[in-house]
Order: structure tokens, then sequence, then C-alpha cells
């Protein structure tokens, strides 16, 4: 398969346990419940965001927090737009606007976090926002953590070799 972000989208299968949609019932006549929520375009695994970052296909945004930042690594290169601030993860109320400061909603965006999961927010608040092509990245930065309780052993952006620096 090649590296694009067509690859990388949802598709257009239905989810388990549900019939596809009928392409001659106009959407009209589909309860609202029916209608999915916008939501980000897909998810990637950390090889597939790095080749598609290293050929200009997409933009690495970095929403973990400044401490994590400092304390753990980057990736350089990354924009940083925190999805919360400080240890106590204080939710950013002006993520929106910030990201749109730096990044217009036509540019491929994937997002990255310490696990997967504060990224896969972000990636659906940004596609609510009207960015179409936001990706989540899988693992995260620092990924899952192993039986002895720690990260970088099981999966994620280093586990995985990727570039990053420390301060």
């Amino acid at each position: 398969m090649a590296d694009s972000l067509d690859s990388a989208s949802s598709g257009a299968a239905a989810p388990a346990g549900m019939a596809p949609a009928r392409a001659d019932v106009p959407d009209t006549q589909l309860p609202s419940a029916a209608k999915p929520a916008p939501r980000r375009a897909g998810d990637l695994s950390p090889p597939h965001a790095w080749s598609l970052i290293q050929t200009g296909q997409a933009v690495l945004v970095d929403v973990r927090t400044e401490e994590e930042l400092a304390l753990v690594g980057r990736v350089p290169g990354a924009i940083h737009v925190p999805w919360a601030h400080g240890v106590d993860m204080t939710p950013n109320q002006e993520f929106i606007r910030e990201l749109a400061a730096v990044a217009p909603p036509e540019l491929p965006l994937l997002f990255l976090c310490r696990s997967g999961k504060r990224s896969e927010r972000a990636a659906d608040a940004a596609s609510l926002a009207g960015w179409a092509r936001a990706f989540n990245v899988l693992e995260g930065f620092e990924g899952e953590i192993d039986d002895a309780g720690r990260r970088g052993k099981v999966d994620g952006w280093r586990f995985h070799g990727l570039p990053w620096e420390q301060d």
C-alpha cells in the first residue's frame, strides 16, 4: 500500500453490526441519529505518520503539555498546540483558536500526544472545527505502559526509532 493520506482514511465500510447506508435513500429520510458526527479523517501508525511528514504530505501537531515536551522530548519540526496545560492537565479553552493561528484548515494535520488518547480528541475537535484532514497518530510519543509500569517499551513514536530530541 502506498503511503498517502487516502490510504489512511476510515473508508466507506459500515461499522460491525451495522448495514451500510443505501445510496438510494436521501439523507433527509434518515433519522438524525443515523447521521454520524464529524470526526477525524483516520488513525495512523507512527511510521506511517513519519513517512507522510518526510514527504511533505502532512504536518505534525504535538498536543502534549510544555512540561511533557521539556521532560520527555519532542519531535523536531512539529507544531506545538497543547490540548491541556500544566501537570494538572487544565483543558486548553483556546485550542482551536491557537491551531487556526498556525495551521490553515486545508493543511493535512497529524495529531500526537503521549499515548494517542488526547491526540484522538484533538483530531476530532479539529475535524469538527473545519479541518477535513485531521488524523490521530496511534500509540503516541511514549506508547502504552508495559508490565513494569513504564512507557516506551511497547509501542509509540520513540519505540519505533523515529526522530526526537530532548532539551
